[in-house]
């Protein structure tokens, strides 16, 4: 693990990216990006629209753009979308260029946080529970491969897992 600034965080949708790496950013007054909304900023429109026009290949290439732009960048924390492990480019980048955290997060947990959820289009579905599971048995391998650490964000509370998240990457970064 080399020493970085950055704090990349990987993980299903409903894993708590976001939420961690606001509170994470915060506590270490870092600037916070969302690499899905900073796509939704750039275009325009939501991701769920990019999905309908160019479908899932079209939102991964401009996923990818975003996310070569944000890890040029030092000193942030990177709240990653769900699929960005998905092409080896972006895992690549990612490694090179920060600390990657994998929030882990059973399906039975990401069901209850995403389930009223419209702006997710892998998950307009009639079986939500089926993609999720296919989801997770595709991506945790990649996440998993590029991860520095791996923390369990369905059994304890945020502040509790941005405190873990803290502690680990403060031992690499003396």
């Amino acid at each position: 693990m080399a020493r970085s600034e950055n704090i990349y965080l990987v993980g299903l949708m409903g894993a708590g990216k976001t939420t961690i790496g606001r509170q994470l950013a915060r506590a270490l007054k870092l600037p916070f990006y969302d690499s899905d909304k900073a796509i939704e900023e750039r275009t325009g429109v939501d991701i769920p629209t990019i999905f309908e026009f160019e479908g899932e290949e079209g939102f991964r290439d401009r996923e990818q753009k975003m996310i070569q732009q944000l890890t040029q960048m030092d000193g942030i924390v990177l709240a990653t979308g769900g699929g960005a492990v998905l092409r080896e480019e972006n895992r690549k980048l990612l490694k090179k260029n920060g600390f990657i955290v994998y929030l882990q997060c059973s399906v039975e947990r990401i069901l209850e946080r995403t389930r009223r959820d419209t702006q997710r289009p892998l998950l307009k579905t009639d079986n939500p529970r089926d993609r999720i599971e296919t989801l997770f048995a595709q991506r945790e391998p990649l996440y998993l491969s590029c991860a520095d650490f791996k923390i369990d964000t369905g059994v304890m509370q945020s502040k509790e897992v941005v405190s873990h998240i803290l502690e680990k990457y403060n031992s690499i970064n003396r």
